[in-house]
């Protein structure tokens, strides 16, 4: 029978370490967030060995922008359409976004990702968005599933990024998602990334590639059979860390082998790199993400 709910992180790392009460509230913040995701909740969920078996609780393989466990089956594959309007959702009043169709007559920032399981547990990705027309190329293997005597699940990821089409402007990243489903209603996500070159301007101009770490948190709620709520926010904790943490917001409605996401965040920008680089404290543009999964 299936379970359904009923219906800033921001650290700065300066040349001298300075700990203010915000950053104290936002570890306090993060320590709740900690405790309730590896022992606040026990959790029935149940380890299969079908990675086809549907996972109510994490229908899709990113959050908004982050990477969740999802894993894929061996030698099958996914789509995803991103999907991310330039028109800002805080700029003017109602008639002024009814005048722009709330940002859709201002263009849209468009990705297309593909992902294939050369080897079980093991998945390769191709992402191309358009802005600086960049395309990544990333590897996930989902080393760790929760189930019994495994609390957690983990993906390690290796990722390079690069602009012009992959000709310039070469960002890598490494990090994990760690995530922690509860039944088949909610899934919370870890996902600590190391990003280089995340300035690509500065490094043009100074010649200087600047580095950010940052932590992505992320959850999902499922509060119908088929709909659920999800939100994640990525504060960098060390490096380079100009405007404000990307955040996003968003419902989803799963229908077969489609999820269909309309979101809501502080940037129109969905590589690892690019989230490193932040978003804009007063923005925040509608979008959507389309998966379609091919198993």
């Amino acid at each position: 029978m299936e379970q359904i709910a009923s219906p800033r992180l921001v650290f700065c790392l300066l040349s001298r370490q300075v700990v203010t009460k915000r950053t104290l509230g936002s570890f306090t913040a993060l320590g709740v967030f900690l405790a309730f995701f590896f022992l606040g909740v026990s959790s029935s969920f149940a380890q299969t060995t079908d990675d086809a078996a549907l996972q109510p609780a994490e229908p899709d393989y990113r959050v908004i922008n982050l990477p969740t466990t999802l894993r894929l089956p061996l030698y099958k594959s996914s789509f995803e359409l991103t999907h991310r309007f330039n028109g800002n959702l805080r700029r003017g009043d109602f008639s002024d976004q009814l005048n722009d169709l709330f940002g859709i007559d201002e263009g849209a920032v468009v990705g297309f990702e593909y992902r294939f399981a050369p080897i079980r547990h093991v998945q390769f990705v191709a992402y191309r968005t358009g802005f600086d027309r960049t395309i990544q190329m990333y590897g996930k293997w989902d080393v760790l599933h929760q189930g019994a005597g495994t609390p957690v699940s983990v993906s390690p990821l290796l990722s390079i990024e690069g602009g012009n089409n992959f000709r310039d402007r070469y960002a890598p990243s490494v990090g994990a998602t760690i995530s922690r489903q509860i039944d088949d209603v909610a899934a919370m996500y870890l996902v600590p990334m190391w990003s280089h070159n995340v300035a690509p301007i500065l490094n043009q101009i100074l010649g200087d590639k600047r580095n950010t770490f940052f932590l992505g948190i992320g959850g999902r709620l499922r509060i119908r059979p088929t709909v659920y709520v999800s939100a994640e926010v990525s504060p960098r904790l060390a490096g380079y860390a100009p405007n404000t943490a990307e955040y996003g917001f968003a419902i989803e409605k799963r229908a077969g082998a489609h999820v269909f996401q309309l979101n809501f965040t502080n940037s129109s920008l969905t590589t690892f790199a690019q989230t490193a680089g932040g978003g804009q404290a007063d923005d925040l543009q509608m979008g959507f993400n389309l998966t379609r999964k091919f198993f």
